[in-house]
């Protein structure tokens, strides 16, 4: 018999199956990769610093203001030398504060994950607290506490503006570099159309959305489709992907795991396009005890501090908006009573918070008989789910479509705010009609007052559809601060004036 070859240790390796590490983007880098990494490096140090000396200029002009203009109030001059010497001694510490507090809520992170107004504002209203409260304790008295809350307006002012023009600008020199993120789609269905489309616009951080991956048979959308699920690795890997944005609600979690760690794996970021669960999980508090992990879901009321800061904030407002646009609301009323017969307001009662049916004020825009003969144009809703909506109402008298267009009518409503029936900013109260066609889940949004305006209004309003404006109201609550209610309102203003989504 023949002997058996003599397999050495050579012959062995050289026939063996090598199986290779998987790839791990923290591995060492060639030279030339190395040096691009160190001018990202770079890229996100000047980011930071000039952010902070940014901040630190607005903050010390926002000081100085405030003392300047408490020096002409109570003397009559502008104090400049004095108000710079008591400036120079406290911006040190406020400063501090400041960029602790800003680094704390991300107001340094990346561009696409800097939030905006509502969190600088509300971290600046924690510097003024965390500031007061050290004065105090220091032992510091006080003719009147104005140097705190006049700083705080003018910091509100400075730096929101200062910010703002530093995304403008940046974001004009990014586009002109040729700088977008490089993104894709990954859903199913209208779920990839309607992010993309909230996508097409933004200019905070621009997005260059190459396609999409379709988990169901590929829809005709207008982007792109780079293949099916399974040739994610490969799609990330011949276009270069950034950024995965995950955009359905039941994407299954089993894909959702190997997708992540695809991505991660090759340094890959992925967002998630929030549904109803997502959002409600953002309020949840971990239970402690249990043997299995339980977060609590808390009902999103207004309550405590955050009752009498929001209630503060409303009334404040509706008497100042009053009194500023009561040419405005004159010359309306004058306007609708010469017009046509009938009443100047309308009362329409709508169920406000926790259901409760309240007299929601509004400049008649309708003939008297309108809710009588509404239920004679029911076929020619154009809105959808419980909403009625008709873009050319054969109801509206000429002043009253012109009030409409531009959301006038609602004006009036100023007068609930103050009464404590409405809030400025929440969810917009249904008429009776629609409020007994909703679904019990929509009805989570009479938690709270209901509001003059909301994220509906500055969302699309009119063009969405209804469970997707229901879906804003609970975003609203989950997040609700007053930054928040004060970017809604000035987002309010180029909303109406565009006239976008209403009739």
């Amino acid at each position: 018999m023949p002997e058996a070859p003599v397999r050495t240790e050579e012959h062995v390796a050289a026939t063996q199956t090598v199986t290779l590490p998987p790839i791990d983007i923290r591995r060492k880098r060639p030279p030339a990769l190395s040096f691009l990494l160190r001018l990202d490096t770079l890229r996100r140090v000047s980011r930071v610093v000039s952010l902070l000396a940014l901040d630190f200029v607005a903050l010390s002009v926002a000081l100085l203001t405030a003392l300047m203009v408490k020096a002409v109030v109570r003397d009559g001059n502008w104090a400049w030398a004095a108000s710079w010497g008591e400036t120079k001694e406290n911006i040190a510490f406020a400063y501090l504060v400041t960029a602790l507090l800003f680094a704390r809520s991300s107001l340094y992170a990346e561009r696409a994950q800097r939030p905006g107004l509502p969190r600088i504002v509300s971290s600046l209203f924690q510097v003024t607290v965390v500031a007061l409260i050290f004065a105090l304790v220091q032992g510091e008295e006080y003719s009147s506490y104005y140097i705190f809350y006049g700083t705080l307006i003018f910091a509100i002012a400075y730096v929101s503006s200062a910010r703002w023009a530093y995304e403008k600008v940046t974001g004009v020199l990014l586009r002109a570099a040729g700088y977008r993120r490089r993104a894709v789609i990954v859903g199913s269905g209208k779920h990839i159309e309607e992010v993309h489309h909230a996508l097409s616009d933004e200019v905070h951080a621009p997005v260059d959305m190459l396609g999409f991956i379709s988990l169901t048979p590929r829809p005709d959308n207008g982007l792109r489709s780079l293949g099916a699920i399974e040739e994610l690795p490969a799609v990330l890997e011949r276009h270069r992907i950034q950024e995965v944005i995950i955009a359905d609600p039941d994407f299954p979690e089993e894909r959702a795991v190997e997708l992540v760690d695809q991505c991660h794996r090759r340094g890959v970021t992925v967002r998630i396009a929030p549904s109803t669960m997502e959002i409600l999980v953002h309020r949840a508090e971990f239970v402690p005890g249990a043997s299995v992990p339980l977060f609590e879901l808390r009902p999103p009321v207004f309550d405590g501090f955050d009752y009498a800061l929001k209630r503060t904030f409303d009334f404040v407002g509706a008497i100042l908006l009053l009194i500023l646009l009561s040419p405005l609301l004159i010359a309306i009323s004058l306007a609708v009573f010469f017009t046509s017969r009938g009443p100047v307001l309308y009362r329409s009662i709508r169920p406000g918070i926790g259901g409760e049916p309240f007299a929601c004020f509004k400049f008649r825009t309708m003939r008297t008989d309108a809710d009588q003969i509404q239920a004679d144009l029911e076929s020619l809703n154009e809105a959808t789910g419980p909403l009625f909506k008709i873009k050319a109402d054969p109801r509206l008298t000429r002043v009253g479509r012109l009030l409409r267009r531009y959301s006038l009518d609602e004006l009036p409503q100023l007068l609930n705010v103050v009464a404590g029936q409405m809030s400025l900013v929440g969810p917009r109260p249904l008429p009776q009609r629609d409020f007994d066609q909703l679904e019990e889940w929509h009805k989570k949004r009479y938690l709270v007052l209901p509001g003059m305006t909301g994220l509906w209004q500055v969302s699309g309003r009119s063009e969405l559809d209804f469970d997707d404006l229901v879906r804003l109201d609970f975003l609203y609550l989950e997040r609700w601060s007053v930054g928040l209610d004060l970017t809604i309102l000035l987002k309010t203003i180029p909303a109406v004036l565009s006239r976008r989504g209403a009739y």
